[in-house]
């Protein structure tokens, strides 16, 4: 099946792994956002299952933006000198303009921690490391993992966090994902790129070692009594950050093995959706912000919206509308505006 899922480009030019489980990311964020979930997982409970969204939906996504940052800079072969520049340049570009989608996200009433003002913040620091090899980026995202942390917990202790301007402040930095930890998720995703997902071996050989990297985090490091060690979900303790983090990639490593399978064809629809994400993700705020305002009096903004039962209808939707615009338009309204800006800004003639 040939569909535009990018610029009018063949489905069979992108990484349809990726894809899927960018689109496996954007059905796990709406479950963590409209859905009354299990406060702790266990794995030998089913009924506690759906605590599984609960913070690894948002590091799936920080792993996956450093991936497409990966592949957007060369892949297993990242580009150099001039090419590179101008990589840099159109990252920051599309660095300020996910913040500025994000900060608008932010005025609405919709009650969620926005992720994109992270984000911004996250390609810009993401920049110097473009240019590592993957032995480098995973050395630096295992470094930061330990790190950051305790460097986290003792910013946190701050005082002006509990001011109004504080708040504020954490707010428009998207300090709810604190990008001093999360550069590491960003790193990791940039060496997978940079390693590649051509040969399925190696594909699996991450996915193990990650597995590994997982369980060390949750059941090992996180099970320790320092708060600093917590595997709970948004602690940014090192049990999350290597349990979390190994698991995204399971998930992305799995996800390539799938689409190198005829599942491909199955997967298609969730494809569609991954391949569209900040439409994905920005429509569903959109849609809840759209839904406060319609009401005819005061509502609980979390409770109310919850009392209608979200999840399926607006996961249904947007199912519906990505696979449209997949098929008879092309790649994502958002994804679009932002590599078209980003371009026109940047100009690769600049660099001859």
């Amino acid at each position: 099946m040939h569909v535009r899922l990018s610029g009018g480009a063949r489905a069979s030019r992108r990484e349809g792994g990726v894809d899927l489980a960018r689109g496996l990311a954007v059905f796990g964020m709406f479950a963590a956002h409209v859905v009354v979930t299990s406060p702790r997982f266990d794995a030998s409970d089913a009924s506690t299952w759906s605590a599984v969204v609960n913070g690894n939906s948002s590091i799936l996504f920080a792993t996956l933006a450093g991936v497409s940052l990966g592949l957007l800079t060369g892949g297993s072969v990242p580009h150099a000198a001039g090419r590179l520049a101008v990589d840099r340049r159109r990252t920051a570009v599309r660095a300020a303009l996910i913040y500025a989608i994000g900060f608008a996200l932010w005025l609405m009433p919709a009650p969620v921690y926005v992720i994109l003002p992270a984000y911004g913040i996250l390609f810009l620091l993401a920049l110097p490391l473009l240019s590592w090899r993957p032995a480098p980026l995973f050395a630096f995202a295992g470094g930061v993992a330990i790190a950051a942390p305790f460097a986290v917990a003792a910013i946190d202790e701050s005082s002006f966090w509990f001011t109004l301007p504080g708040a504020v402040v954490r707010d428009l930095l998207g300090w709810h994902y604190p990008f001093a930890a999360w550069i590491a998720f960003v790193a990791a995703g940039i060496g997978l790129a940079r390693i590649g997902f051509d040969r399925a071996l190696t594909v699996l050989a991450i996915g193990l070692m990650a597995a590994g990297a997982a369980i060390a985090g949750f059941a090992i490091v996180g099970g320790a009594a320092a708060e600093a060690a917590s595997a709970e979900p948004h602690s940014t303790g090192i049990g999350e950050m290597f349990g979390s983090g190994g698991l995204a990639i399971v998930i992305i490593c799995g996800c390539v093995l799938v689409c190198r399978t005829p599942l491909r064809v199955i997967a298609w629809p969730i494809r569609a959706v991954g391949s569209m994400p900040l439409t994905a993700y920005t429509g569903q705020l959109i849609a809840w912000s759209v839904w406060i305002w319609m009401q005819d009096a005061p509502v609980d903004p979390i409770g109310g919206f919850l009392d209608v039962h979200p999840f399926w209808p607006m996961s249904i939707a947007t199912l519906v509308f990505c696979c449209a615009w997949a098929l008879f338009v092309g790649r994502g309204p958002l994804e679009w505006a932002v590599g078209a800006i980003s371009k026109a800004v940047a100009p690769a003639r600049l660099d001859g």
